[in-house]
């Protein structure tokens, strides 16, 4: 059975830093596009950021603040966010797929996600 599991949300301050994890079991992972979505209190899941082949894409709202990486013997995927802003508070969700895409429907798989909450 195939499990994504994230862990790392929490409540900070704007300004401060979290790292978020997310543990893929199940099967391997390794070449598998794998991203971090968010879904803030009455909007819409977003496209936050993709891993995959080694290259990395954001989201305009993310970039040069927040950084995915992977560990592929670790089969995990992390998330590095740093100068939050009370706008990056939402549920922070891993998925895999096949393919990078800053799509929802392009993956496969999903976590249950983590709670961040920047306040101001």
């Amino acid at each position: 059975q195939v499990r994504l599991v994230e862990s790392g949300g929490g409540l900070v301050q704007a300004g401060d830093s979290l790292r978020l994890s997310c543990v893929a079991s199940g099967r391997p992972f390794g070449a598998s596009a794998m991203a971090w979505f968010r879904q803030a209190p009455g909007k819409e899941r977003e496209f936050v950021a993709v891993i995959m082949s080694g290259h990395q894409y954001y989201a305009d709202s993310v970039q040069g603040r927040f950084t995915i990486s992977r560990d592929i013997g670790k089969n995990t995927v992390y998330l590095q966010m740093k100068s939050l802003k009370p706008e990056d508070t939402g549920v922070y969700s891993c998925a895999a797929g096949p393919l990078g895409s800053s799509l929802n429907d392009r993956y496969q798989y999903w976590g249950q996600g983590t709670q961040v909450t920047v306040s101001s």
